[in-house]
């Protein structure tokens, strides 16, 4: 594990004051424990502002909520004796002045001694004038390693026995969760199943919502739309079936990347939102919303602080798909924005993120005009692939009345004229098609009769398809489509 190796490192280096960040207090002291004990000779002086020092008799309660005398301890003990000082939620107290001034007083005699101190908290706060001194080592949630290890254990002691595939599934969905989030989770499932299934992804995944629903920039969404329920794009569908399973542990034995994600083009009502959410569906991962208009904040470096967060929790939930809907009007391809370039710093760290990303986040950007995009974001390297979303063709048009038409009328769909639907509702998008046969079961449940051809027809007939009000944009997005730049979602050529 690449945190105690480098723990070990550090100790035997003789770093004075180590900053380790995370959630897992018990886990993390278990480990160092666990290796100190294994590879280093060192006592362990555990502290708390509640308890004080704990697990060593001759100190048991020293330095009850006074985290100053908590540093005294450090000098009173013999210079000879290694020892290890963990100092837990000591972050907090970093600010106050003499806290501070002791820390950088003993510095001397930490660098002189067998002697470390290690804080242990939730948040990285380091006043400036400690940033010299203090080393931040990071310790990460369970590797799947660590979480095959805790499902096969609790398999064992309850006699139950899955297949291979559920397992992997399993292990993936507890990826992002804390070692005591996945046994408290599992014993849920344990009591609401009397067994582990396949309903126990469901509730793995809503147990991610939770952590999701402590951060107001993103969204957990529920998702149920299938990729079948997406008429036309052949071209983007193949794409997606061949990355499904590129996920999986047999994808990285193979030596497969993790794709990195999907940018999609079109005017609206085309299906990329949809496509999203149906990708989420298919791939059986759970889907984050970005809420741009949040992530910019008024106080002066919210902002960039608010981006890092939505970070730090999409790489938490991993694998997981992060989907920003209309990137082009977050990021707009102009320098005059009068936010003392604010704008600029977020798309340059977002970009960064996209490019250097390790952690197996899919991302799913949307956008409706191409003037808007900066260059930086369109270029090959952010995204896998960029897909443009053209409006249907006659087949496509065809195929999304019969998909609608289904789920309306399940019963008699078969008797609509679905070719002359087709035929009547050229530059029409598929959530226009959508609408205009609801408008026609508008008209029909007023006249207290059923719902026919000819009143989808009327509706069409009077409905105006937004690619007629936007004719120019339409044009221009169809014209660098069709120029190579981008890869058609469709198999049918444009012709313009």
């Amino acid at each position: 594990m690449k945190f105690t190796s480098e723990l070990a490192l550090f100790l035997k280096a003789r770093y004075p004051i180590i900053y380790i960040t995370t959630v897992e207090e018990d886990r993390v002291e278990y480990i160092i424990r666990k290796n100190v004990k294994t590879n280093l000779n060192r006592s362990i002086y555990s502290w708390d502002f509640v308890d004080g020092y704990t697990n060593n008799p001759n100190n048991e309660g020293f330095a009850k909520r006074n985290p100053l005398q908590a540093l005294e301890l450090v000098e009173r003990l013999n210079s000879e004796t290694p020892a290890l000082f963990l100092l837990k939620d000591f972050n907090r107290f970093l600010t106050d002045l003499s806290i501070s001034r002791k820390l950088r007083n003993i510095s001397r005699i930490l660098k002189l001694q067998p002697k470390t101190i290690i804080i242990i908290g939730s948040e990285l706060t380091i006043p400036k004038e400690l940033q010299e001194l203090i080393t931040v080592l990071q310790f990460q949630l369970p590797l799947e390693e660590e979480i095959n290890q805790e499902l096969t254990r609790l398999l064992q002691s309850l006699n139950i026995q899955i297949e291979a595939e559920l397992f992997e599934n399993l292990t993936r969905a507890c990826q992002g969760l804390s070692l005591e989030r996945i046994r408290r989770v599992l014993s849920k499932i344990i009591a609401t199943y009397k067994t582990i299934d396949g309903n126990s992804i469901g509730i793995l995944l809503s147990e991610k919502k939770q952590i999701i629903s402590q951060t107001e920039i993103l969204e957990y969404c529920s998702v149920n739309e299938k990729i079948t329920n997406l008429g036309g794009l052949t071209n983007l569908k193949d794409w997606l079936n061949k990355r499904k399973t590129a996920f999986s542990i047999q994808a990285s034995n193979y030596g497969l990347p993790t794709p990195r994600g999907l940018l999609l083009i079109g005017i609206q009502g085309t299906g990329k939102s949809l496509t999203a959410k149906a990708i989420a569906n298919d791939w059986q991962l759970p889907l984050l919303k970005l809420d741009v208009g949040k992530l910019f904040g008024g106080i002066v470096g919210e902002s960039e602080s608010r981006l890092r967060q939505m970070i730090n929790v999409a790489e938490t939930i991993s694998p997981c798909i992060l989907w920003i809907d209309e990137i082009d009007k977050a990021f707009t391809n102009t320098d005059s924005k009068g936010d003392s370039g604010t704008s600029n710093r977020i798309l340059a760290t977002f970009i960064s993120w996209l490019s250097e990303k390790t952690k197996p986040v899919f991302v799913i950007s949307t956008a409706n005009n191409i003037d808007l995009l900066p260059l930086e974001i369109i270029r090959k390297g952010r995204f896998d692939e960029i897909f443009f979303l053209d409006l249907p063709k006659l087949d496509e048009r065809e195929e999304i009345f019969k998909i609608h038409l289904q789920e309306f009328r399940p019963n008699s769909w078969k008797s609509f004229d679905i070719t002359k639907l087709a035929q009547l509702s050229e530059s029409f998008s598929g959530a226009e098609i959508r609408q205009s046969i609801i408008e026609g079961m508008y008209q029909a449940f007023y006249e207290k009769r059923e719902v026919t051809t000819e009143d989808i027809c009327l509706a069409l007939k009077e409905f105006i398809p937004l690619a007629n009000l936007e004719s120019k944009q339409m044009t221009k997005l169809q014209n660098w489509a069709s120029s190579g730049q981008i890869r058609l979602a469709s198999s049918k050529p444009i012709y313009i």
